[in-house]
């Protein structure tokens, strides 16, 4: 079976989050500080091989008129760059309000927005969780697609 994994890419952070093996669930996965293009694809690369990936989707922030965003242009880029390196199916996925919607489970999760006591705070994980949503919304897209016909 394969797995399909998001990526919520920002500046700083990619969240990663990966489905289960039948395509129904996302789970977070980890975040992944940036480090350069170069480094990045290569934590990839050992993510895809370890965890038998076969296809990518990447958050595409657009703007809510649906215009490119300055942050879409560069998630746009990255999936290029990763298609490009890895010769696997990468999927553009709107993510308008992913990180609102993040934020807001994480609220209803009890998660404060205040570091704990060992100084990990949100930001470590929030982008995991809006990857956890955009991947869940391209795998219930799929499947209504399939049964629609």
């Amino acid at each position: 079976m394969s797995r399909i994994l998001a990526l919520d890419v920002g500046d700083r952070r990619i969240g990663l989050a990966l489905s289960d093996e039948l395509g129904y669930t996302a789970q977070p996965l980890f975040t992944l500080h940036r480090a350069g293009l170069r480094k990045d694809l290569k934590e990839l690369a050992r993510t895809l091989r370890r965890h038998g990936v076969t296809e990518i989707v990447v958050g595409n922030p657009l703007y809510m008129s649906g215009d490119l965003s300055p942050q879409a242009e560069k998630a746009q880029a990255f999936a290029e760059a990763v298609r490009a390196e890895f010769g696997l199916p990468v999927h553009l996925w709107d993510e308008r309000l992913t990180t609102t919607q993040a934020h807001r489970h994480l609220d209803d999760a009890g998660h404060s927005r205040a570091p704990n006591a060992q100084g990990v705070g949100r930001k470590n994980i929030i982008d995991q969780v809006a990857a956890v949503l955009i991947l869940q919304a391209f795998l219930e897209a799929r499947e209504n697609a399939v049964k629609r016909g």
